[in-house]
């Protein structure tokens, strides 16, 4: 699936990032795009003014590798000034390689030790049911990431206490730090296993807004049991080069002639 202006705009601001800092999970980040891009633009409520309002939806990118997707549409949508994007990974910078809560407006937990975000969305959930509060609670992690055995023993929480406010989000690229997911550690079949720890499960195109919106649509109504969406993405999506390349996981001191092909891809004007 082509992407459109606004999705390549996004990916401009995050290759801004790693050419500033010099470093980055590029490939990590872009298969998030799409998935990011929809939860903020038609999905959360939020006030970007007002990050800590207590009635938002919650979003934990519990791989947090992949923050540099994060911190653009944070950007984007005002949480903080689009020049901050320009002082990646600088000694006074608020934006470094992982999402730092308390630091960077709109984020709402550390992450990048993998495993830990689900648990963490879990017990955001179960506490805004006994609050009898509305917002939902969504949680991103990676493919690899599912690995960590916390996952499952937060989703079997969740679904003890039919959590339908939460909402996991799995950005199935296939490929993880160092390999293919099912060389390293096989994950199929994904969706029987979520079926068997409680979930309601929904698959889509992860660069597909429309089935994306749908799947987030289905979840809103969900009155049972929590929800898990496997997006099918690419890794690197957008950047030829990238695509499907486990070495563009992290990239650190790329060529001038790198960037020009990464530009070239997204037909890159200056934008910060």
């Amino acid at each position: 699936m082509k992407i459109d202006e606004r999705s390549k705009y996004l990916r401009k601001l995050i290759i801004k990032m790693v050419e500033v800092g010099n470093r980055g999970h590029i490939g990590s980040a872009m298969s998030l795009v799409e998935i990011l891009r929809v939860l903020y633009d038609d999905f959360l409520s939020f006030r970007a003014n007002v990050p800590n309002w207590p009635d938002r939806d919650r979003l934990i990118l519990s791989k947090g590798h992949g923050c540099l997707a994060l911190f653009s549409i944070l950007a984007d949508k005002e949480f903080f000034d689009k020049k901050e994007l320009s002082t990646f990974c600088q000694p006074k910078s608020i934006l470094g390689g992982h999402p730092e809560y308390g630091k960077v407006p709109g984020i709402e937990a550390s992450t990048g030790a993998l495993g830990h975000g689900l648990p963490i969305g879990v017990g955001v959930a179960l506490a805004a049911k006994i609050q009898n509060k509305n917002h939902k609670i969504i949680v991103i992690t990676g493919d690899g990431e599912l690995n960590e055995g916390s996952n499952w023993e937060a989703s079997m929480t969740a679904s003890k206490h039919k959590l339908n406010n939460l909402c996991l989000m799995i950005d199935y690229n296939k490929i993880q730090s160092y390999g293919k997911t099912s060389e390293v550690l096989e994950l199929e079949p994904l969706n029987d296993k979520l079926k068997s720890f409680g979930y309601q499960v929904l698959e889509a195109d992860g660069h597909n807004l429309d089935q994306i919106q749908s799947c987030l649509y289905n979840f809103k109504h969900c009155k049972e049991k929590p929800t898990a969406i496997i997006c099918h993405t690419v890794k690197g999506k957008g950047i030829s080069m990238a695509e499907n390349n486990p070495y563009w996981h992290h990239k650190s001191n790329l060529k001038e002639s790198d960037y020009e092909e990464i530009y070239a891809c997204l037909k890159f004007e200056t934008l910060i």
